[in-house]
């Protein structure tokens, strides 16, 4: 019993230690993208991001203050903003109607509804960009930050109603029968039953489609203009016009990261708690 125990104890702490490892390669990116951005220009030529480890002096906060003073990065991340929030919180209440009609409510066609629905997570997103662009034109949204969240939502939403249905269907059905024999409306029920119920799946989504839509950069270099572009772009224009304009480039990469960074780590909890109930049925 004990050699088994010490067997068992062994090789949990060499999966620990794998683990950390794992994570401390995962974090050193964004450990030298932090550093060099509290590098000015002439230090990052000099030499790599570690030697700031050994001459501290090197890290000040101007290129901070160099970020704040450029409009086209600081209106750049409001769009990402204005662009993420509302894709991400549509896509959520969105699929959590429909997850729900599709997992406990009769009404004809439903199964080839949802079957449809399946179909399109097999659509790349390449495929809808020229037609949706023409159909954007013609309705004024092209260019502009209701058009890129209105593309967003759209792609997000059948994999976001197969997540949430699926998880929904897994809800005990005398759990709800009950609450339908005490009288409860369909609303009632969704918002004071499922939605909680559903907590882990709903935050896993929401993480989902917040790292999707933050870091994308296909459908706004496409669907935006000038006064509408994220910060992915904005980037990437600021590296092709300026190539060496690290003071500038390199906190707002970092800002750029910081934020999904966070997110994640906000809701990890739930997030393999809801993707693994939500993925099987």
């Amino acid at each position: 019993m004990k050699l088994s125990a010490l067997r068992r104890g062994l090789g949990n702490s060499a999966v620990q230690a794998v683990l950390v490892v794992v994570g401390l390669l995962w974090l050193t990116p964004l450990a030298g993208l932090l550093v060099s951005s509290l590098r000015s220009a002439r230090d990052t030529a000099e030499g790599g991001w570690w030697t700031a480890l050994t001459s501290p002096g090197q890290l000040s906060f101007d290129n901070y203050s160099a970020l704040l003073g450029n409009a086209g990065m600081t209106q750049a991340f409001w769009n990402t903003v204005l662009i993420s929030v509302p894709a991400t919180f549509l896509v959520v209440v969105i699929a959590a109607l429909a997850g729900y009609a599709f997992a406990w409510l009769e009404f004809p066609g439903r199964d080839v509804l949802f079957l449809l629905v399946v179909a399109l997570l097999v659509v790349p997103v390449q495929i809808g960009l020229l037609p949706v662009a023409k159909l954007f034109g013609q309705l004024g949204l092209f260019g502009t930050i209701p058009g890129v969240v209105l593309f967003h939502v759209s792609y997000g939403l059948p994999f976001a109603i197969f997540l949430l249905r699926n998880y929904f269907a897994e809800i005990p059905r005398e759990m709800l029968e009950a609450a339908r024999m005490d009288g409860g409306s369909e609303w009632r029920i969704f918002t004071r039953l499922v939605v909680p119920v559903g907590r882990p799946a709903l935050a896993s989504l929401a993480i989902f489609q917040f790292l999707w839509v933050w870091n994308d950069m296909l459908v706004a270099l496409l669907f935006a203009d000038s006064s509408a572009q994220p910060l992915t772009v904005e980037l990437q224009s600021q590296i092709r016009q300026f190539g060496s304009n690290i003071d500038v480039l390199a906190p707002g990469a970092f800002l750029s990261l910081i934020v999904p960074v966070a997110v994640f780590f906000a809701f990890q909890r739930h997030f393999v708690q809801g993707v693994m109930a939500g993925s099987v049925k």
